[in-house]
């Protein structure tokens, strides 16, 4: 029988295809944009230049929440794991393991030869308290789940609810340079949570100094990975980092740093590009049309899943089941991805994308598209049925709906579309679109302050659960607030409860707890997103992954 810890690394091979494609596209290149950039090719400047989409929500690795944040976290900081070109795992701060016999206690040797940036040691205190940031309800982590409900790391659970103290947390330093976590459940693929931000290490001398103000700049950061930052402010559009000359792993790192710049218009990206004033840019929509045949341009599957959440439990309208069936096959999913995104992007009718999870026999989670066409599908006339019931439940034939969606060009114009079908297919339904920055939309989701939201979810370690467990009662990004026992059931027995160590029956039983979401219409699915992309063709090694860590710079370097 394989091993699940087979079936992880397999999961993560869908990143290999793109890999491999992306390999022989940088070898090529057009000769005319090589030559424009050979400056970059000089001993005296090798720093990357790389587009973003987004400010920074934050750069504490406690506290940070989105996948650019992730990002650039992960260029910093390093954790007991760190991903291998092909998605699967490899030792990064981790110099050794240890696990029981029953799963439950992990023992980690920390590398003698890790620092942080200010020349303290890395030690397993620093990884203890991290961990304790994450679970601690002062804190407010919005991913202290991923110790709790992912990881099962002892005693998280109750500390995140305020019945214990974070000192009970299972984990602590046995001694300098040794950690020790106790599971309160055997986890499979407890390595690959290893390299997501939540797990890594805080120097706590070092962040209780700087109080308020910590991880805020780049004085108030510190690194102990293969880059460190030198100009950084909350909400800046432009932050830096050089090569960190005292990382344990320097010789790898073969370029001088990384500048990001954030650009919320794609088609001044494109000049930028155009302009070498930028190494990587992110493309949308039309721009697509001019450029795909450029020897620069490529795509790759960045994993997320978009959607649309209804707020379920605040407004009574989307409280009504036939109401959110009517959304949900009132939308031309292949209209959307072939006219607005036009980046390799497929329509999507599941909770959870395909390509994520893998089962002992190599079977995709999501292998058929249509697994779910009773629940989701484009089909006006159930459209024009649902919404008939619904209006005839509600007792009303007109409808003010607000959506709220990020102020970048391409999720206006998916926005723009949506509203287009919805209100063309259910008339009397008049759909608002309320554009706000990505971090005042995602904290108007957490406040629930919001009708409808256009979002999208990463995955954040290969399991259907990276998506299913965000829709059980009272999970912080379950933010429409649905609620259904049957469903928290299933989805806690596969977590941490009789089916764990149970591939088979928990394989199934997570197939269930899908359908009862989509027989809810919990959420309208929309898309996998595929990135398109021009790449400067001197730029070799960068390394794109569809879990957790989207791009990894740790082997790049110019021609």
């Amino acid at each position: 029988m394989v091993s699940m810890e087979e079936i992880m690394k397999k999961a993560m091979m869908a990143a290999l295809i793109f890999l491999s494609t992306t390999a022989t596209l940088f070898a090529g290149g057009n000769s005319e944009k090589a030559a424009g950039t050979a400056s970059q090719s000089t001993e005296q400047s090798k720093i990357l230049r790389i587009m973003n989409l987004d400010v920074l929500d934050s750069l504490d690795t406690q506290i940070a929440t989105s996948g650019t944040a992730f990002e650039v976290i992960a260029n910093t900081t390093d954790g007991l794991m760190q991903m291998k070109a092909d998605g699967s795992v490899e030792k990064a701060l981790c110099a050794s393991e240890e696990v029981s016999a029953d799963g439950l206690v992990r023992t980690y040797k920390i590398r003698e030869d890790a620092n942080w940036s200010n020349g303290d040691p890395v030690t397993a205190a620093d990884f203890v308290y991290g961990w304790h940031r994450a679970v601690d309800p002062a804190i407010a982590s919005e991913y202290s789940w991923m110790l709790s409900d992912i990881g099962q790391v002892k005693n998280a659970a109750a500390i995140i609810e305020g019945k214990m103290p974070v000192e009970d947390l299972g984990v602590k330093a046995l001694d300098a340079k040794t950690l020790q976590v106790t599971l309160a459940a055997p986890v499979s693929f407890f390595d690959e949570l290893m390299y997501f931000p939540t797990y890594y290490p805080v120097n706590q001398k070092f962040c209780e100094s700087k109080g308020d103000t910590y991880a805020t700049s780049a004085d108030t950061l510190l690194s102990n990975g293969a880059f460190v930052m030198t100009d950084y402010e909350p909400a800046a559009t432009t932050f830096k980092m050089v090569k960190n000359q005292s990382y344990y792993d320097a010789d790898r790192i073969k370029i001088d740093g990384i500048n990001y710049q954030v650009l919320l218009d794609s088609q001044q990206a494109l000049m930028s590009y155009q302009n070498d004033d930028l190494d990587m840019i992110i493309l949308s929509g039309d721009q697509i049309d001019q450029v795909k045949d450029d020897p620069d341009y490529l795509t790759y599957g960045a994993g997320y899943l978009w959607y649309l959440q209804p707020n379920i439990q605040d407004n009574p309208v989307l409280a009504n089941l036939n109401f959110r069936k009517a959304l949900t096959f009132a939308l031309n999913r292949d209209s959307i991805v072939e006219n607005v995104t036009k980046d390799g992007s497929v329509p999507c009718y599941a909770m959870c994308p395909s390509e994520l999870s893998f089962n002992e026999e190599g079977e995709d989670f999501t292998s058929d598209p249509k697994t779910f066409e009773d629940d989701c599908a484009f089909d006006l006339a159930k459209a024009t049925m649902y919404y008939n019931k619904a209006k005839a439940e509600l007792g009303m034939d007109t409808f003010d709906i607000e959506m709220i969606v990020d102020d970048l060009s391409i999720q206006q114009n998916v926005a723009a579309v949506i509203k287009s079908q919805l209100e063309k297919a259910l008339p009397g339904l008049t759909l608002e679109l309320r554009v706000e920055p990505k971090k005042q939309r995602v904290q108007d989701g957490y406040d629930g302050n919001f009708d409808v939201t256009l979002t999208r979810w990463g995955p954040d370690y290969a399991d259907p659960t990276t998506y299913l467990g965000m829709f059980v009662t009272g999970n912080s990004n379950n933010w429409g607030e649905w609620s259904n026992a049957d469903y928290d059931k299933l989805i806690y027995d596969c977590m941490a409860g009789d089916l764990i160590n149970k591939p088979a029956e928990r394989w199934q039983a997570l197939k269930e707890a899908e359908a009862i979401g989509m027989a809810d219409a919990v959420i309208m699915p929309l898309y996998q997103q595929s990135n398109a992309v021009m790449v400067n063709p001197k730029v070799k090694g960068l390394a794109f992954h569809p879990v957790a860590l989207n791009r990894v710079y740790k082997d790049v370097y110019f021609e």
